[in-house]
């Protein structure tokens, strides 16, 4: 049955098989052979009881913040705000395109709308100033890796749902590897500009500076309600998302960009996409009672436990799988189906939950920036009019920093825990 169900599942997704219907016919045909052709009322209750809780509410809110903030203009300001930053340095542009990410990053918090909503500023921008529009698009994509990382991120309120961690101790554990990919994203833009004669922007003044960081700190305040609200005491993640989509839709009307036709289209898209990614969790929820009846998670663990005993041995496996995995399925249903079968590993070898998380959610995420079927090239190729295959050629030399970022953080796990720890104490 466990391997019909994978198989069923990989030869899905391979046949471009939507997600939410691959892992629903993968789990249909493994209870029909298993026998439960009799009793399939237990999908709908799986599915439900999947869904059914409270943690999932933020969410939604998260998604419909995100949406807000792209409707009511921020992501014009945040873009302006990182150029006066950096625009100065060598690779300007460049140098802009990875701090506007790692800036939208605390506002949207998913990848996927990092590219849609900053791709189409940054790769525009960038192909005026003379940059080749192939390396503008694989930027784009591979400085989108950020979004879910940095505070607030569905992400890691998913994660945090799956293994009973604290969406707080997450959320502060994401800051510091979030700023190491975009440090290592601009050493690899300086790297490249000595070789090649990329412009550099006009250093801004100080009253310049000032102006832009008005609008664009206004912007980034709402992940600071988020974080601060949480981190207090005074919300719960729900409720946070909750003052943001508030704050948000005031600074709509401060800004005069608020309209109820934009309200309607942030409702829809929210609606949309917290529909399939709730679909996805009750699917995967039923595949993952039916691993439990198996008991493949335990079995998986003795396996490898006889392999080998070397935590850094399993570390490295563990990447190269993550990285494989990632370039077939998206981060969060590769979440919702891995994260049950490898804890009961991870906590044999006695490796942080919250630092798994931080090393699980980056390694599935470089797999949207990696060809053949990375989401994130797809978007910066249609936003950006750029051919896919020179997207994708263009994507590969922009892996190295985002992998050396990736082996810092899981063989430094202080760099993952050192904030939660020091703002919440131990776990």
């Amino acid at each position: 049955m466990t391997l019909l169900l994978f198989a069923g599942f990989v030869a899905l997704i391979l046949l471009r098989v939507p997600i939410t219907m691959a892992i629903g016919l993968a789990v249909l045909s493994a209870l029909i052979y298993a026998g439960f052709s009799d009793t399939l009322y237990i999908i709908p209750l799986q599915v439900l009881d999947g869904v059914d809780n409270p943690s999932l509410l933020a969410i939604p809110f998260f998604i419909m913040a995100g949406n807000l903030m792209n409707g009511v203009g921020m992501t014009d300001r945040i873009f302006n705000f990182a150029s006066a930053l950096v625009g100065h340095m060598r690779a300007g542009l460049a140098q802009v395109n990875v701090v506007s990410s790692l800036l939208f990053a605390g506002v949207s918090g998913a990848a996927v709308a990092d590219c849609a909503g900053l791709g189409t500023i940054e790769i525009k921008a960038m192909r005026e100033r003379g940059y080749p529009a192939p390396f503008a698009a694989a930027l784009t994509a591979a400085s989108a890796v950020v979004g879910p990382i940095i505070p607030p991120s569905i992400s890691l309120v998913v994660y945090a749902f799956l293994s009973n961690t604290s969406v707080a101790r997450l959320f502060l554990a994401g800051i510091i590897p979030g700023l190491i990919v975009g440090m290592s994203l601009m050493a690899f833009n300086y790297l490249v500009a000595l070789k090649q004669d990329f412009p550099r922007e006009e250093r801004k003044s100080l009253p310049q500076i000032g102006r832009s960081a008005i609008d664009g700190i206004a912007a980034l305040v709402a992940p600071g309600i988020i974080l601060v609200a949480i981190l207090t005491g005074f919300t719960t993640a729900t409720e946070a998302g909750v003052l943001a989509c508030v704050y948000t839709i005031a600074l709509g009307f401060v800004y005069r960009t608020f309209s109820f036709r934009m309200l309607w289209q942030a409702l829809t898209e929210t609606m949309t996409i917290t529909s399939v990614i709730m679909i996805i969790i009750g699917f995967s929820h039923v595949m993952g009672w039916l691993l439990a009846i198996e008991q493949i998670p335990q079995q998986l663990a003795d396996q490898i436990l006889l392999f080998t005993e070397s935590r850094t041995v399993f570390l490295f496996l563990l990447l190269g799988f993550l990285l494989l995995v990632g370039c077939f399925v998206e981060g969060v249903p590769a979440k919702l189906i891995l994260v049950p079968m490898l804890l009961p590993i991870i906590d044999q070898f006695g490796i942080d939950r919250i630092h798994f998380g931080l090393i699980i959610t980056l390694a599935l995420l470089i797999g949207i920036a990696t060809p053949p079927m990375g989401i994130a090239l797809y978007i910066v190729a249609e936003v950006g009019k750029v051919p896919f295959e020179k997207v994708a050629v263009a994507i590969l030399p922009f892996l190295i920093p985002l992998i050396v970022a990736l082996l810092m953080i899981t063989f430094v796990p202080e760099l993952v825990l050192f904030l939660p720890n020091l703002v919440l104490g131990p776990a």
